[in-house]
Parts: structure tokens; sequence; C-alpha cells
């Protein structure tokens, strides 16, 4: 066991090098949906003291404290461009809260002196800190869906890892895996089953952490994975300066191999091109984070978040009227987002649209985006060993049972309580049904479906057809509403013209070819539907160069005439966000 000599609270050194850089500080309970963000105002490093200001107007604090103690994580960002951000995540500090006033708190903390602590088991756990990480491979369900992460804290006990939020729609609190594998950077891996103890959002880079014990361990694997834990707190009290780095070498486990590295390179592309978002993308982004943490409360508690399903319709709806066309073009890059999500707000944000330029001040708007908003989520609740995964190419038994989403979020929304409005609840139950019968679950016919019904069947039709779904290509615009056009007797002639009087021919967000062989985004449409500002991407005459140019519609000479818009993946397009 490392014993901390030094004089200084180490807890408090980690958490003070972190609030030297650009960071966020959010105060979390696994009993709600969302976390407050805190300033630190004060630190008091000999005695490891902190306070931290939070802004909550919410009417009571007692979720997040218990038992007098607060939990929080802490990201903070690396200078260097494309770095991944260092998170530390702290639990069961003692605070003492004073209300400033009506929506202002202090909140006086004593963080812990040492770095370890200790699970469930008195066992001791080491957290991964100031760069220190492994990966874990995770199986759901044996040979069909195996999903990755990253360690947070490892102990004999178990370990708690991050995974995409994503990922964790496949996961339930209780529910066994298969098998849990953890590789060090070195290669070294480690094998067992596992059972998952908690779940809750992580940070606010869509993340899950999700706690996990070892189970059906063997005495060899007790003894190995000592080791495993003995290592990783040597090099944890190397990194924190616990340890004198004279007495021995830094651990092996986290001395990245070949293969480790290439991996690093990689998130560290991608992570810069996340941090070019621009402010609109990032607010349907935090909608799409807030919808996923809205399922995974869904399904693991017995409550549903109501204020988180208002708090991300009030931001769809304050960015339309704010910039309807600058929203439109952002939502074109929720291409990394899971199915059921970028569908949700796509089709949400295009009903608020149509709805909005109607009548600004309609009183079922708000209610009727929220059912949008929610009409998919069904669809993750029916993961299964039958359905592992909604990222499959499934098969017709397969993709008669995702029929029941519909079903199966209304049954989970009535075991939790919850009663959504009449707008809202109409949208939810019936935006798969068509005029003539044919939709599901209940098969009604035009004169039992509402106004906003119709309509948002129209949108999510053309949605479904200009992304790929289940293996099969995208089609244009142009070819999605002649497809819709064809079938009057299924979808209202008169709402498929307004929409596309909304949405014109070549829709903001779609990829446009030229006739010298330029590929464009089309950011603005003018008063006729024709692009009017691109954002040039390639030539194809040099087709292993990218190009990032706007061009306003004086310029377009420099490109030629407009062909017509076309499918991105075709011309190996991929969906860097230059929005």
């Amino acid at each position: 066991m490392i014993i901390d000599t030094t004089n200084q609270n180490t807890t408090g050194q980690i958490i003070r090098s972190l609030l030297k850089k650009e960071h966020t500080i959010s105060i979390f309970s696994k009993e709600a949906a969302y976390a407050i963000e805190a300033k630190a105002i004060k630190m008091e490093l000999d005695s490891g003291k902190i306070t931290l200001a939070i802004h909550y107007t919410g009417s009571s604090l007692s979720p997040y404290l218990q038992n007098d103690t607060i939990c929080f994580d802490i990201e903070a960002s690396h200078p260097t461009p494309g770095i991944e951000e260092e998170i530390y995540n702290i639990e069961h500090v003692p605070a003492h809260v004073i209300k400033i006033d009506t929506c202002t708190y202090h909140l006086h903390c004593q963080l812990p002196s040492s770095i370890f602590s200790t699970d469930n088991r008195r066992a001791l756990r080491v957290p991964f800190i100031l760069g220190m990480h492994a990966r874990v491979h995770l199986e759901v369900f044996a040979n069909e869906l195996n999903v990755e992460g990253k360690v947070r804290n490892l102990s004999v006990g178990g370990c708690m890892v991050y995974v995409r939020l994503e990922d964790s729609m496949a996961f339930t609190v209780n529910q066994v895996l298969p098998e849990v594998t953890l590789e060090f950077p070195n290669g070294e891996t480690f094998n067992t089953q596992g059972r998952i103890c908690h779940m809750r959002p992580f940070g606010s880079h869509d993340y899950a952490a999700i706690g996990i014990e070892f189970i059906n361990m063997t005495a060899t694997m007790t003894e190995t994975l000592f080791h495993y834990v003995s290592e990783s707190e040597f090099e944890a009290a190397f990194r924190s300066g616990v340890q004198d780095s004279s007495s021995r070498a830094k651990s092996r486990l986290f001395i990245a191999d070949a293969k480790e590295k290439k991996m690093q390179q990689k998130e560290e592309r991608d992570q810069t091109q996340n941090n070019q978002r621009s402010p609109l993308l990032r607010g349907a982004l935090e909608v799409a984070h807030q919808l996923q943490v809205m399922l995974m409360f869904a399904k693991n508690k017995d409550l549903f978040p109501e204020e988180s399903l208002y708090e991300c319709v009030d931001s769809l709806l304050y960015m339309v009227n704010q910039d309807r066309k600058g929203l439109q073009y952002a939502l074109a890059f929720l291409h990394d987002e899971p199915e059921w999500v970028r569908h949700a707000i796509q089709v949400s944000s295009q009903l608020a649209m149509i709805l909005i330029s109607r009548d600004p001040y309609a009183s079922q708007t708000r209610e009727a985006v929220a059912g949008a908003l929610l009409h998919t989520m069904g669809k993750p609740l029916l993961i299964s060993e039958q359905l592992p995964s909604l990222k499959i190419r499934m098969s017709p038994s397969q993709a008669e049972l995702l029929k029941e989403h519909v079903v199966a979020l209304n049954n989970r929304l009535t075991t939790l309580g919850w009663t959504a409005s009449p707008a809202c609840h109409d949208i939810i139950l019936n935006a798969n049904e068509r005029l003539d019968g044919s939709g599901y679950p209940e098969g009604k016919q035009a004169a039992e479906l509402s106004e906003h019904v119709r309509l948002i069947s129209i949108i999510k039709i053309i949605n479904k057809l200009t992304h790929e779904r289940n293996g099969q290509q995208p089609r244009q615009p142009l070819d999605a509403y002649r497809w819709v056009n064809d079938c009057p007797t299924i979808y209202e002639k008169s709402l498929l013209v307004e929409y596309i009087q909304h949405f014109g021919l070549y829709p903001i967000g779609s990829l446009a070819k030229f006739s010298s062989g330029f590929l464009a985004w089309i950011m603005d449409v003018d008063a006729k539907g024709m692009p009017c500002k691109v954002n040039v991407i390639k030539n194809l005459s040099f087709k292993d160069t990218s190009i990032d140019t706007v061009l306003e519609n004086s310029d377009f000479t420099q490109i030629g005439q407009l062909e017509g818009t076309v499918n991105p993946t075709d011309y190996n397009i991929h969906m860097v966000n230059h929005a």
C-alpha cells in the first residue's frame, strides 16, 4: 500500500492543476437526470478545502446531497488541440451548503487527503488520473454485441468504465456481461465476467459511466487482478507525485505499444474535428445528449425526466426562432448520433419550423414537438438478444419486432407514471399511422388522424427516404418527393406541397454537384428555393484534395451550373463538420 507522505492534500493538488486549464465542473447524482454546473471560487490547498458556487432553480438540492456529501466530475481541456480532455471523478465529498440568494448556493467541501479510496468490499480503488487509461471491451450478449470503452477506476472487486452514451442503451442495471476484457496500453489483457451495478451520464461529452462488479473469479484470476491493481496504484502515485520517481521506473502496463499509439492518434484527429463545431450544431448535439440521458433514466430508474424533455423542446424552439436556416444546415451534420436520435431531432425541428411559420403563438406547438422528440425512444427499449443492436441490417422478423417501439414506449411511460399532454400523446401514439390504415400500431385511417399527425407523417417519410436505412441507399430529395406524391392514399398531397414550399427541391444541408466537377454543401437558398450560398468541399478533378471555401451565388460561375443533389457516400465524402 502506497502512503501519501506529502504535506499538501494530494486530491487538492490534482484538482488545482485541472482548474488552471479550461474546465467544467459538474455536480451529479445517480438519481438525477442532469448535472448541475458549478464554479470553483475558493481553494485551500493545504487543508484540501474547496468552495463551489452553483446556480440552481430547482425546488430542492436533496437529490444531489446524499448524507451531506456531493459527487462531481471535473473535465479539463488539454492545451494541445485534439488531445483528449482530462476527467477527474470524485464521490462522497462532505459538503456544507449555504444559500446566498434565491438561486445561488455555495458548497464548502472537504476533499479527501488521498487520491485512493475503497469500494463496497473495502478493497482499494485506484483512479485512472493524469493521462492514465486502459481500454475495456464489454460483451453485452453472448457472441452478438460488443461495446468498447475506457477504464476510469479499478479495484479487485470491479471497475468503473465509460462508454459512448449511444452504446449504453444496450445495458441495464443488474445485467450480467458474459465477458469483460481490460486492455492496458502495453497490450496486456485481463478477462472475466461482470455485472452492471449502476449507470449514469458521465461529463458533458456524450459518455455514460458504468459501474461493473467482477463475478465468477477464480483464485488465479484474482491473483492476476491484484497485480494489475497494484501496478495501477503505483502509476497513479507516480503521476500524482505521491511516489518518489527515483524508487522505480513507471509501470510497464501504461507504456503504449504500437497498436495503442495508432489508436490514440486516430482519437486525437477525431477530437480536433469535434472542437470545430458551430454553436447551432453544439446546441443540437446537446439535445441529442439529453435524449440519450432521458432514455438511460427511463430505462433504469423509476422516473421520467420531464424537465429535461421540455428543456430540449425549448432549446429547439429557440434555435428555430433565432436562425431557422442555420439550424437546418447544422442538423445535416448529426451523422454520428444514433439513428433514432438523429431522426427524432431532425423530424421535430422541421415540425417546429412549419408549425411556427403557420402560427408563432400556437399553444400546441410545444407539446407536438415534445411528442416528436419522444416518438422513436421506444426503439432502443426493444434491444435484446433477439434485436441486439439498431445498427444491424435487420431480418424481416427483427423489422417486425421494431414496429413494437410505439407500444414499448407507451408501456414504459405508463409504468413510470408519466402522463403526456393530449397533443404530445397524439404524436407519440400515432406518428406512424397512415391515411389508408396501413400504418402501425393500430392501423388508424384518415378520419382518425389529427392535422399534426398527418403533417409529421410527411416529414418522417421524407426523412426516412433521404437517409440510409437498413442497407437501403438514400434517395435525393426530388426523388423522395415524387415517391410520396405517388402515394396519395397514404400521404396528404397538400401537406407535401407545404413541405416542399418550406424546404425546397434543394434543401439546406444537401450535397450539390456543379457542372465543373465541384461538390458543395448547400448552406442557404433564395426565395425560389435555389442555392445562394454553398461550402465547396471537393473538386472531382483532384479527388485526393479537399477544399473548404464558402461561395455566394454571385461567385457560382467559378464552379459551373447546378446539376442537382448527390449522395455523399457515392463520392467517398465523409460528413466532416463544416456547420
